[in-house]
């Protein structure tokens, strides 16, 4: 029992949470890996869509400086912007049992001094980024310690580079036939994400409605998309993906479901058509851009200024009122769990609160798509504590993790956030089920770690299709 204490008291101090980084002293890319340049698509945006800049400037960087469009009359070679990327070439990601102490104390070292970052893991667990400067000094240490690991990604930046690949001409040609560019082949940036959704509402305008409910630190929208057939005696569910800006699987599989929605209503079972679906696919639509712009890793949002070495963001999933501030959750401004200066001090999760605390609607049920690791984790995550209904929760999740299972043979774990997991406080779960809401999950995606963060988009449909399976059960439970 005491082993097992100090293995849980480190990694709450290492790891706060699954795909949870180290507690870096320094902003992530400021001291490695190396930028460099690279050309990388350029998507036209419109109104709203456009590049905003924050009203406090950040200061110019190699990571933030973009080269300006040229514009003239002549007719001109499709348009690309330079952007600074950084460059994982020669990062490692490797799994690491924590079960022995040793082993414990070695990681918690190198943590401390920055040659390696945490990418998630579990009780008995943890997935390490081992920089590739670092690689032979850290290879020597587990060697000469006899300690034992699994590397999953040899080589981070190749991963990068396959994992979101064009489409194909076929793909293409169907794409002008749909009317929107979005398919579930492919990564997509917000412009395709945002554009789909007001596509399904003019075409579908007496089941779909767009809204948006505030906007981001640089001016990105926050747009939820409503399905209903109007029925006053519906119940509600809402959903959201892409908190966490390098988790593309998420908004990839919430877009999924809206569509897998809008396009079959009419011969939809009575326990979908009953709900009325409220999707929120990108919570962090700046950090989001941003992974595909410059830093394909970054976690937070882009509210920039925060503490005396002006770091920029805040972990959206630390930054909700309820046991805001508690465990799991940095107090300071680099850390990639940063909690943001005060409940709801960041837009995005501001403007969900005020959706909520302005909307007649009665929520059955709020889901929260991530990845990765496989889990539906129910609340609490602030504490090692459970709620009143419990059981309620642990068995339709178990029932959805069933149908996961029997849809595409992925096993997801079932149990609270933290007695699973880690404490973490100020997650958006916990903050839905203050309020009242009673089946109220975190769905880490796929996959367990061969692939990560990084999974390819070949990925998305297959994942996508299992997950609208436990969906469904929920659906018939709530």
């Amino acid at each position: 029992m005491g082993s097992l204490t100090v293995t849980l008291v480190f990694l709450y101090a290492v790891s706060a949470v699954l795909c949870t980084p180290f507690i870096n002293q320094l902003q992530p890319g400021q001291e490695w890996p190396a930028r460099s340049s690279v050309k990388q698509p350029y998507h036209q945006f419109d109104g709203t869509e456009n590049e905003h800049k924050p009203e406090v400037a950040e200061p110019k960087t190699a990571a933030s400086e973009v080269e300006k469009e040229v514009i003239s009359d002549e007719p001109q070679a499709p348009l690309v912007e330079t952007v600074e990327r950084i460059d994982y070439s020669g990062a490692q990601v490797w799994k690491v049992s924590t079960e022995d102490v040793q082993v414990q104390r070695l990681i918690k070292k190198l943590a401390t001094d920055k040659l390696i970052a945490s990418w998630g893991g579990n009780h008995s667990s943890i997935d390490i980024l081992i920089k590739p400067n670092a690689l032979e000094n850290v290879t020597a240490m587990f060697r000469n310690g006899d300690i034992t690991y699994d590397i999953m990604i040899d080589d981070l930046q190749q991963r990068i580079n396959e994992e979101n690949p064009p489409l194909d001409e076929n793909e293409l040609e169907l794409q002008d036939r749909r009317g929107h560019r979005m398919t579930w082949k492919q990564y997509h940036r917000l412009e395709d994400i945002h554009g789909f959704m007001d596509y399904l509402a003019k075409t579908y305008p007496s089941i779909i409605s767009v809204n948006t409910i505030g906007k981001s630190y640089e001016g990105r929208e926050l747009k939820i998309l409503r399905i209903s057939d109007g029925k006053a005696g519906n119940k509600a569910v809402f959903i959201d993906g892409g908190i966490h800006a390098r988790e593309w699987i998420s908004p990839a599989v919430v877009t999924y479901f809206i569509n897998q929605f809008a396009e079959n209503f009419d011969v939809e079972s009575d326990d979908i058509k009953n709900i009325d679906w409220y999707f929120l696919p990108v919570v962090n639509p700046d950090g989001y851009e941003y992974t595909h712009r410059s830093d394909r890793l970054w976690r937070k949002n882009r509210k920039y200024g925060y503490g005396p070495s002006t770091c920029t963001g805040a972990d959206l999933n630390r930054n909700f009122g309820y046991r805001w501030g508690g465990k799991g959750s940095s107090s300071y401004p680099c850390s990639d769990i940063y909690r943001g200066s005060g409940p709801f001090s960041e837009p995005e999760t501001k403007a969900i609160s005020e959706f909520f605390r302005n909307t007649a609607v009665k929520f059955s049920a709020y889901l929260t798509y991530h990845s990765y690791g496989q889990y539906l984790l129910y609340p609490w995550g602030y504490d090692n504590a459970l709620p009143a209904d419990h059981k309620d929760l642990d068995s339709v999740g178990k029932q959805m993790a069933e149908a996961i299972r029997k849809t595409g043979g992925s096993q997801y774990k079932v149990g609270s956030s933290s007695g699973l997991l880690y404490p973490a406080a100020g997650g958006s779960d916990d903050w839905a089920k203050s309020l009242g809401i009673k089946y109220t999950y975190t769905v880490e995606l796929s996959d367990t770690g061969r692939y990560g963060f990084v999974l390819p988009a070949s990925y998305i449909e297959p994942v996508a299709r299992e997950n609208l399976a436990g969906l469904r059960v929920l659906a018939s439970q709530v």
